[in-house]
């Protein structure tokens, strides 16, 4: 919907009416981002709560579109939470915030980061530590797809950034992530990394060793010049114990250490991908089959869905195309959703969350 005061006073004025206790989830395009204190200003005079993020686009059906918002419209808004600026105790204001009002059960948690925390898969595997299997997972970063910092997060009062916004979703009964990338033959160790930024792989610079298994792979001459052009369409894959994990290097230093979104651990073994071709459908009939396809006499639901903007960079048109086949596949009436900067998903046998690059993630309703 435009993000004027007109449209935004009639859609919650429309919803009060029903809904008395409204709250309100709001996905914001970072273009749209001088316009925030419109919503503000309007759910502050009407009482509803308002939580949301800035991101870098949003998804409207099979467009992405950089102006209106998204309102997500809640007949009794979710326990929620903001926290500003997590810092080094970022584990403990987590697990607190999510003691202090998790619902019975085990609800689906959605969590919404700044992409410029650096470390935010070792936040959710201490998280995962301290509070165990209480919570099912999902979420996304938030930010600007420069990955320059900027404040992303906000409610009817504030806007903030280096933290993260929590939020119970009820009624969600299936997510699904998925990347579907191949992995190529090559094994390599990160025997030296700090947070995101990989400083040695096989105990040479890392942008050495990237370069030269490009080549050998692909038969791309990698250089400092053209590698923003390469690197989205040949990121690293993480390798756990039951898959890999997707990190796309951004940046390098002239040390030739890489950065990446997401985290790699030192000494971690890594493998170049390479980033699935356009008409590929093994990543949506993934997601369509995790999210159950469409059953005769069932009503199909509204698919809220974050893309990675990584992705999107890769595939280009073709990223329009991926999601009007999703929605054809799955037959709901409506994509909506937005570009993410880092995707999160957990092991569905053990509760245990994960973080990903260039995944799409899907949340469908009952």
């Amino acid at each position: 919907m435009p993000l004027t005061p007109d449209a935004v006073s009639q859609q919650l004025e429309a919803w009060r009416e029903q809904w008395p206790a409204l709250g309100v989830l709001a996905l914001l395009p970072e273009a749209e981002r001088a316009a925030l204190p419109v919503l503000q200003s309007a759910c502050r005079e009407r009482s509803v709560t308002l939580a949301g993020a800035v991101f870098p686009a949003l998804i409207v059906d099979d467009r992405f579109v950089s102006t209106g918002v998204w309102l997500v419209g809640f007949a009794r808004m979710p326990y929620h939470f903001l926290i500003p600026d997590l810092g080094t105790a970022a584990v403990d204001k987590l697990a607190q915030a999510i003691k202090a009002g998790r619902p019975e059960g085990q609800p689906t948690l959605f969590l919404i980061f700044d992409s410029m925390q650096p470390n935010v898969a070792s936040i959710l595997h201490r998280l995962h530590q301290s509070i165990g299997n209480c919570v099912g997972y999902a979420g996304v970063n938030a930010g600007s797809e420069t990955f320059q910092p900027m404040p992303c997060l906000f409610d009817a009062t504030q806007l903030v950034g280096q933290g993260a916004l929590g939020l119970f979703l009820p009624e969600v009964s299936r997510v699904a992530v998925k990347h579907a990338y191949p992995v190529s033959k090559t094994l390599m160790r990160s025997t030296s990394a700090q947070g995101n930024r990989i400083d040695r792989i096989d105990n040479r610079p890392a942008f050495e060793v990237y370069r030269d298994v490009i080549a050998a792979e692909y038969g791309i001459a990698l250089t400092q010049e053209n590698f923003y052009d390469y690197a989205v369409h040949f990121p690293f894959g993480l390798v756990t114990a039951v898959d890999v994990l997707v990190r796309i290097p951004v940046a390098f230093n002239a040390d030739g250490s890489l950065f990446c979104v997401g985290e790699v651990p030192p000494n971690s073994m890594l493998r170049l991908l390479k980033a699935a071709e356009a008409g590929d459908e093994a990543c949506v009939t993934g997601l369509a089959q995790s999210l159950g396809l469409p059953q005769a006499g069932s009503e199909p639901m509204p698919l809220l869905t974050f893309y990675c903007a990584g992705r999107r960079m890769h595939l280009g048109e073709a990223a329009e195309r991926e999601i009007a086949h999703l929605k054809a596949l799955t037959a709901a009436p409506l994509v909506y959703g937005a570009l993410s900067l880092g995707e999160i998903d957990q092991l569905e046998d053990l509760s245990i969350p994960r973080f990903h690059n260039a995944a799409l993630v899907c949340l469908s309703q009952a």
